[in-house]
């Protein structure tokens, strides 16, 4: 007998009301961890479950298999409204998403995501399919090796010997996470070197946290008779080639912050900022007295803290770039788990597979971001944006580089998460997407690099980003800033690099100022509508710079433009004029960044500007190759090609008042999407940070009250210096999106983004009213996420159960009326627990319509039983009083068998829930139905 169900109305019920179900019945209890795949609740597609109830009502849903540990967020979705991002169940295959205050719209597209890919069985397969039909792309090219090899190969070890070891401070306490977070860290440093050197800190991502034999978890601390995993120690092929080199080496561990990320609303963005600067802080300290130090950091030389690598893979690669922010302009004290003095420089940082959750880089610290081009994890490869987000929001003099890696993995840049050299298991990230064969990205393809060829590319071009932002040795800028060069360690590795900032000057930005004119289109990076936007949408993760900002605003962002170009015949021309002429002055060559589908060759552009007088000079014809890619990777991404602006341009035209760039296809047919083009010439300038502006939002939870209303101003934090302008998104009653308006914001001003709250008598579920904030220009933001949350202050209604019709002859049906002490604002749940007749003849399987039967149990009548046995472990029929009203009838229809039968009979009992989801027990209700005949 199932005494309380854990499979309650919850969800269930309000997702049946969505599909017009009057009511429903649940089987219980849940399967235990490991057992088989949790089959769907009424309502709900496979997999699909609810418990609790009231506040501590659940969504879960629960995979067939466990679902690897990576750095995509798992999101819960209703078609492409978020609902909330699930805690991961220590079982690897679990994941529960509290209600309270969740709008849940249709059941029939509930889905489960991670950086767009599906993870639900009812949804991943179609997904692939469509990603399929909607990608023309051919068969994956095999791009050629770059002809030319950089005269300075940062990949070859340096004279220094190496020393190593580890240290391990007190564990320290960070807001918002309730277990302290672990001071753990592997140092490898040069031997013998004189004076002080510079340092280059790591940080791994999210992975399991331990693991015995086989089995892997994401808990903290790890349980008995579990080891941690040591993710930290996965770079020691990187921190040894940088010790040779000179350079002092820490890796730092976070598995604590692992096991919580799942609860922070920016995925663990400052725990892990902070962490890092906790350690320089260390490090700050053992350069002033070297005698405090542990005993690895005596034996290393001295640390250089005016000249510091960050070095941030995945998640750690958001919390490294987090870190480089908040090291020039601190977050809020009550955020921040470090209090002290920035007494460090982080001169660049080296992003490997990067999540950017904020999609609010730090613009003035130069980056390397690392593209695998067969993540498997983080698939949409949104750390593009560390590039595309930078523009136009400061000065635009810090070098801003990604590095697409052909035939590279998400995990195998750390060795502690490679199959064959990890110590805890380990997978190959591209088979999350399914074991079908990739022409590209399949381990046994000839684009697929090995465990150790990606490391070792890897290694070479974080020492290319070390060698040019730490040493200031500008030789190494052309394997990073989208020149045709390659470095000779970087083995086999088909790498390509495009860039903003530097010594680029003077912007063509598509963008809605801007006037198309010909044969091209502004087009929408993110937007549902296939009219308007860039790519398919269904091609959701295929490029890169068009990847959603998924946390606040999926499906659509204002103000994120391409130039498409789509044509038949050669010589339609696109003419792109910004709202501003274009400065060119002193710059060596125009340089653009255009995507075309992958695995194209031979794309041929004229290119061509005009002045404001109207003078005009044609300076020559770029051709563009497509990325190698599948439906499986996401590969349309911009190739930087430049033109030169020649003596000869000069005379013709006035290059410091450009007013048009035109753009003429010579192929047959094709497309194409350009999406900047710039002055460009050699060099890499000091980089000043500018005085900017800092954001942060914050979250204030307010009592609802019993009438009237109420108006909040959700907390907006301006510090830093400077104007700037934010685009704050912010949630209106009854929109499925954010609302966008853009706001000028200045140091120690008051942002107004008032929330009005409604009171009432009437019980409901807490009410949030998201706000979310990006950067526009002069300004950057640290926390994005906050609102006001209304708190229901009103008691919960008490239920009663009566009979209507409880004595009937066989094919009418048994009414129960269900009723309310007052109406409530959301739905209320009730289970009827089917228990068996102890006296007389019990109802059975056979005297209920078979369709009945199925709808409601998921059982057929044969072979005939009670009907508290239809299902094996009891029976729950599940009603909801829909809000605002009063009453429901329940009802159990009876078929007429025309057989002599005694009287039969049905026993009920009813179970109410609280307010904490906690099962309350209720009367005993008898049904009887006589015989017909």
């Amino acid at each position: 007998m199932i005494r309380v169900s854990r499979v309650t109305a919850a969800v269930a019920a309000a997702l049946a009301l969505a599909l017009a179900v009057p009511g429903t019945a649940l089987a219980a209890p849940e399967p235990e961890p490991g057992g088989p795949s949790a089959p769907a609740s009424p309502g709900l597609p496979e997999g699909w479950l609810t418990t609790g109830s009231g506040k501590s009502a659940e969504l879960v849903w629960r995979s067939p298999e466990k679902v690897p540990v990576g750095d995509a967020q798992v999101e819960f979705r209703s078609g492409e409204r978020l609902l909330g991002i699930p805690r991961p169940a220590a079982d690897g295959r679990t994941f529960r998403l509290p209600l309270d205050g969740v709008r849940l719209g249709r059941s029939d597209d509930l889905r489960v995501e991670a950086a767009g890919r599906r993870l639900d069985a009812a949804g991943a397969n179609d997904a692939a399919s469509e990603r399929r039909r909607s990608d023309s792309s051919s068969d994956p090219s095999r791009l050629p090796r770059t002809a030319t090899v950089n005269k300075v190969d940062p990949g070859v070890p340096g004279s220094f010997r190496t020393t190593s070891g580890e240290y391990s401070l007190p564990s320290v306490h960070l807001p918002g996470y309730d277990t302290e977070v672990e001071m753990k860290a592997v140092v490898v440093a040069p031997e013998d070197a004189t004076g002080s050197r510079p340092l280059a800190l790591f940080l791994h991502g999210r992975h399991v946290t331990c693991f015995s034999g086989d089995d892997a978890t994401l808990e903290w601390p790890c349980p008995a008779d579990y080891e941690s995993v040591p993710s930290y120690r996965g770079y020691l092929h990187d921190q040894q080639l940088l010790a040779s080199q000179g350079y002092v080496t820490v890796s730092i561990s976070a598995n604590s912050v692992n096991a919580q990320d799942w609860q922070a609303d920016d995925a663990g963005a400052q725990a892990r900022s902070s962490l890092i600067r906790l350690h320089l802080a260390h490090w700050a300290d053992w350069a002033a007295d070297p005698s405090t130090a542990p005993e690895v950091v005596r034996r290393a030389p001295r640390a250089d803290l005016g000249r510091v690598l960050l070095v941030g893979h995945s998640r750690g690669g958001e919390g490294a770039d987090r870190a480089a922010l908040d090291s020039l302009t601190p977050p809020p004290a009550g955020q921040d788990g470090y209090h002290g003095e920035t007494r460090w420089t982080i001169r660049g940082t080296v992003l490997i597979g990067p999540t950017i959750f904020g999609q609010n880089p730090a613009p003035d610290v130069p980056s390397v971001t690392i593209l695998p081009g067969c993540d498997g994890d983080v698939i949409d490869l949104q750390g593009e944006y560390y590039v595309d987000g930078t523009r136009g929001v400061s000065r635009g003099k810090a070098l801003h580089s990604a590095v697409y890696m052909t035939g590279a993995n998400h995990n195998y840049f750390n060795s502690e998460w490679t199959p064959g050299q990890a110590t805890a298991p380990a997978d190959d990230d591209f088979s999350y997407g399914g074991d079908e064969h990739d022409p590209l990205c399949s381990p046994d393809t000839a684009t697929r690099l090995t465990a150790e060829q990606q490391q070792k590319a890897g290694s070479t071009y974080i020492a290319a980003a070390a060698r040019l932002f730490v040493a200031g040795d500008d030789r190494t800028r052309p394997l990073l800033d989208g020149s045709p060069a390659r470095a000779a360690s970087a083995g086999p590795a088909r790498v390509l690099t495009h860039a903003v900032g530097a010594a680029r000057a003077g912007a063509f930005l598509p963008d809605s100022s801007a006037t198309v004119d010909g044969g091209g289109r502004l087009c929408a990076q993110v937007d549902p509508d296939p009219n308007v936007s860039c790519l398919n949408p269904a091609l959701i993760t295929a490029s890169p710079h068009f990847a959603q900002w998924r946390r606040a605003v999926p499906g659509k962002e204002p103000d994120r433009y391409a130039l498409a170009m789509t044509w038949s015949r050669p010589g339609t021309a696109t003419d792109l004029s910004p709202a501003h002429p274009v400065s060119l002055p002193g710059a060596a060559s125009l340089s653009l960044r255009v995507i075309v589908p992958p695995n194209t060759t031979g794309t041929e552009l004229d290119v061509a500007l005009t002045d404001t007088s109207g003078k005009r000079a044609d300076l020559g014809r770029v051709r563009v190759d497509g990325v190698p890619g599948t439906s499986r990777t996401s590969s349309y991404w911009a190739r930087e090609v430049r033109v030169p602006l020649s003596a000869a341009t000069r005379e013709r035209i006035d290059l410091g008042h450009v007013k048009t760039l035109h753009l003429t296809p010579r192929t047959e047919s094709g497309t194409a999407w350009l999406v900047d083009a710039y002055g460009w010439r050699p060099g890499t300038p000091v980089v000043e940070p500018a005085q900017l502006a800092r954001v942060d939002v914050g979250h204030l939870t307010v009592m609802e009250g019993d009438s009237g209303t109420r108006t909040y101003q959700v907390p907006v934090q301006v510090s830093g210096s400077g104007v700037g302008e934010v685009r704050l998104f912010v949630a209106e009653p009854g929109s499925d999106h954010l609302v966008a308006r853009t706001v000028k914001v200045r140091a120690g001003t008051r942002v107004d983004v008032p929330v009005t709250v409604e009171g009432n008598t009437r019980y409901s579920s807490d009410d949030l009213h998201r706000v979310a904030v990006k950067t526009v220009r002069g300004a950057v933001v640290g926390s994005y996420l906050g609102g006001v949350t209304a708190q229901n202050d009103d008691p919960q209604p008490t239920v009663t159960m009566a009979p209507v019709a409880d004595q009937v002859t066989e094919g009418q049906p048994l009414v129960w009326r269900i009723t309310l002490s007052a109406p409530a604002d959301v739905a209320t749940w009730t289970d009827l627990q089917l228990l068996p007749v102890s006296d007389g003849t019990e109802l059975s399987t056979t005297d209920v319509p078979a369709t009945w039967l199925d709808e409601y149990f998921g059982a057929s009548p044969d072979p005939e039983r009670p009907l508290s046995a239809a299902l094996p472990d009891g029976t729950l029929l599940m009603s909801e009083v829909p809000a605002g009203s009063l009453s429901i009838d329940m009802s159990v229809p009876t078929i007429t068998d025309h057989l002599n039968e005694d009287t039969e009979s049905l026993r009920l009992r009813l179970w109410t829930y609280d307010t904490n989801g906690e099962a309350i027990e209720g009367p005993e209700f008898t049904g009887t139905v006589r015989d017909a005949a």
